[in-house]
């Protein structure tokens, strides 16, 4: 997938939630709705005044609460509305929901194998990777679409969710979006339009080295 009008400057940008308890517990969220932890929500806030110096003409969110909560913040220091939208949602995984990694590993070696190979796998009985890219990659071309030139679209999204989305928008096959390599808590990702596409200016990019815990999550 690529952006229409190529050339117009526009720039994505792709910000995930803050941290949660669930991560902390490496617990695999997926689309259950966690809140922010008071740490989470202050990582929103350091984020919010770097991204707000962009000068971001959209701002769309997940409609899950840490998501939510995370473009909260950015919208108190632009002034700008908060579109939500579902199609933005972590995977769903099913039963791997509310599993630690461990105990992942421990009931469904070989799913969670195959999936790190980058075989298609329904994780839990839930979605597979590319059909949430069928789902949230439209939405973000479609917000990115009615930016004006050298606009910028900010996105509020989950590890899983912005790093299929990236894949897709970047024409990647998807078994190699996996070396994408996973976003931190309050992290983002830049794409920017070029003559012949959606390209990768920044990825993971943050105030501080943070580690990466419960990507898709």
């Amino acid at each position: 997938m690529k952006g229409t009008s190529a050339g117009r400057g526009r720039r994505i940008v792709l910000w995930r939630h803050g941290q949660t308890a669930w991560n902390l517990e490496r617990r695999f969220q997926g689309s259950t709705d966690i809140e922010l932890t008071a740490t989470g929500q202050e990582q929103a806030r350091r984020a919010a005044r770097l991204l707000a110096a962009l000068g971001p003409d959209t701002i769309v969110a997940s409609d899950l609460s840490r998501a939510a909560a995370t473009a909260g913040e950015l919208a108190a220091l632009t002034g700008l509305d908060v579109a939500h939208d579902a199609a933005l949602r972590e995977t769903y995984a099913g039963a791997w929901q509310g599993l630690t990694h461990e105990e992942i590993i421990e009931r469904y070696g070989e799913q969670y194998a195959a999936w790190k190979r980058g075989e298609p796998v329904r994780r839990g009985g839930g979605e597979l990777e590319t059909e949430v890219a069928d789902r949230a990659a439209p939405v973000v071309l479609d917000h990115a679409a009615k930016l004006p030139d050298d606009g910028t679209l900010v996105i509020v999204s989950h590890g899983g969710t912005i790093r299929t989305t990236i894949g897709r928008l970047l024409g990647l096959e998807a078994h190699h979006w996996e070396g994408l390599g996973g976003l931190s808590n309050c992290c983002w990702s830049v794409l920017g339009e070029g003559a012949r596409g959606w390209r990768l200016l920044e990825h993971n990019a943050g105030t501080l080295p943070e580690p990466v815990l419960g990507d898709d999550a």
